[in-house]
């Protein structure tokens, strides 16, 4: 690093995401603090020796007007800092759609703030069960273990997605519905040859939008050591999964940039711990199950909490409950639905309909309500009794959930499953400084996912 500059500031598009891109970095030996505001100098220098930023954000959620207003102040804010790299970091399964968390729109906002004509994307991400083939892009069930893999379209989740369904596998046909901008792709017979060639036609691209193909560590390692090179001048805009990081951090180890992977002892057992989950994923639905089976207890959030008039009372009551449930030593999972099929989905989207909202509003307005009622009855708990570890599961609510407790940022301290590991979050309010959060997107983790967060144990 020359004068100490960044190597990489990162917008994550949803909180479950933004840890994700922390923990890939900090595996990899970079020192990498996740801002839950925009960050300032001062901000920054709290922490010595710091390489990385990111900014946790939400516009996964938000309309493409709402990411206008959330995006030009947010890339500004962090190109400020004058980082080699500036990543928009999305989910590894691609969530987007043209009227809500607009991939294509952030593309734009990012080609005007960094006056880059051509914008570099790369989906896939290997270590996660992400492979991005000839364009068409394709996920496990799940992202640890032996799952199966599904063309995005036809995956059992995510072409069911309660606010972003996965209708088409080839990413270049998907992002085109998001944006006029052209778009081509560096497919594997090219990355197979090696950086020179991938280069070369970078070098020769016409498109606004460049997709490269990945399908194992060493396609991630060419792309690095490409987008390590465009990066020399001047900061490289990109987009893409926790794939970007993990691209850079190998090529930077090879050039000796950073040393070598960083290594946590287990983070141990804390018991209890308080679980709130907004996912609707079979996978999260699951993990319910298997720690009710362990002696976790659970409150069902009822459907009429999404009303204003309701919030009051259920929020008393509901802290009430996980009050006396942590006196008693018992583990809490609070959740607002288990699995797709549950009645309180239908329940909610029938009154958001009453209230004139739109198909595509309503899915909004659920991750927006409920996770702002999620973070409510925390923030209440938290001022009542000493909790030591959290564990938010759903990436749209949790966005929201988080954005209530008042987290300047939070910093790795142990690995628990590719992609969501557990961190520290650091605040100004005594009440939440120090705790030990966990945020897991619907698809990460094994049946026994709670058990293990609470064991501190890794995957």
């Amino acid at each position: 690093m020359k004068n100490n500059k960044l190597l990489l500031a990162y917008y994550g598009d949803d909180f479950t995401g933004s840890t994700d891109a922390l923990e890939f970095l900090t595996l990899a030996g970079v020192k990498t603090i996740l801002f839950l505001r925009k960050p300032t100098q001062k901000d920054l220098d709290r922490f010595p020796k710091i390489q990385a930023i990111g900014l946790a954000g939400k516009s996964r959620s938000m309309s493409p007007s709402e990411m206008e207003e959330e995006l030009f102040p947010a890339f500004e804010n962090l190109k400020s800092f004058e980082p080699a790299h500036f990543h928009y970091k999305v989910c590894s399964t691609f969530d987007s759609a043209p009227h809500v968390g607009n991939i294509g729109k952030a593309i734009e906002i990012g080609s005007e703030v960094f006056n880059q004509k051509t914008v570099l994307v790369s989906p896939s991400a290997p270590h996660l069960g992400r492979f991005c083939v000839f364009g068409n892009l394709f996920a496990r069930m799940g992202t640890i273990g032996n799952g199966e893999i599904y063309r995005i379209d036809r995956h059992p989740s995510m072409s069911k997605h309660p606010v972003t369904p996965a209708l088409e596998g080839d990413l270049t046909i998907h992002l085109a519905k998001q944006t006029e901008k052209s778009i081509n792709l560096v497919n594997l017979t090219t990355i197979e040859k090696g950086s020179e060639k991938v280069l070369e036609e970078v070098a020769n691209n016409k498109s606004e939008i460049l997709f490269f193909d990945g399908f194992n560590l060493e396609h991630l390692k060419t792309i690095g050591n490409v987008f390590n090179e465009l990066a020399a001048k001047k900061t490289l805009f990109s987009v893409g999964s926790s794939g970007i990081e993990m691209a850079l951090g190998l090529d930077w180890k090879d050039k000796k940039v950073i040393g070598n992977q960083k290594t946590f002892e287990s983070a141990g057992e804390i018991s209890p711990i308080l679980v709130l989950s907004g996912s609707c994923s079979p996978v999260t639905s699951g993990q319910i199950e298997n720690a009710l089976q362990n002696g976790f207890l659970e409150i069902a959030l009822e459907s009429k909490a999404v009303a204003i008039e309701n919030q009051a009372e259920i929020i008393k009551n509901t802290v009430a409950q996980i009050v006396d449930n942590f006196n008693q030593g018992k583990s809490t999972i609070l959740h607002t639905s288990k699995g797709s099929n549950d009645q309180r989905i239908a329940e909610t989207e029938l009154f958001f309909k009453s209230k004139g909202f739109s198909a595509n509003e309503i899915q909004k307005q659920c991750s927006s309500v409920y996770g702002s009622v999620l973070g409510q009855i925390t923030k209440e708990v938290l001022k009542a009794v000493k909790i030591k570890r959290i564990l938010f599961a759903g990436g749209d609510t949790s966005s929201y959930a988080a954005s209530e407790l008042d987290i300047l940022a939070l910093e790795m301290i142990a690995p628990i499953a590719p992609g969501a590991p557990l961190c520290m979050a650091v605040s100004d309010n005594e009440w939440v400084n120090g705790i030990e959060m966990n945020f897991k997107g619907g698809q990460v983790g094994t049946a026994d996912y709670f058990i293990k967060v609470l064991k501190g144990e890794k995957l």
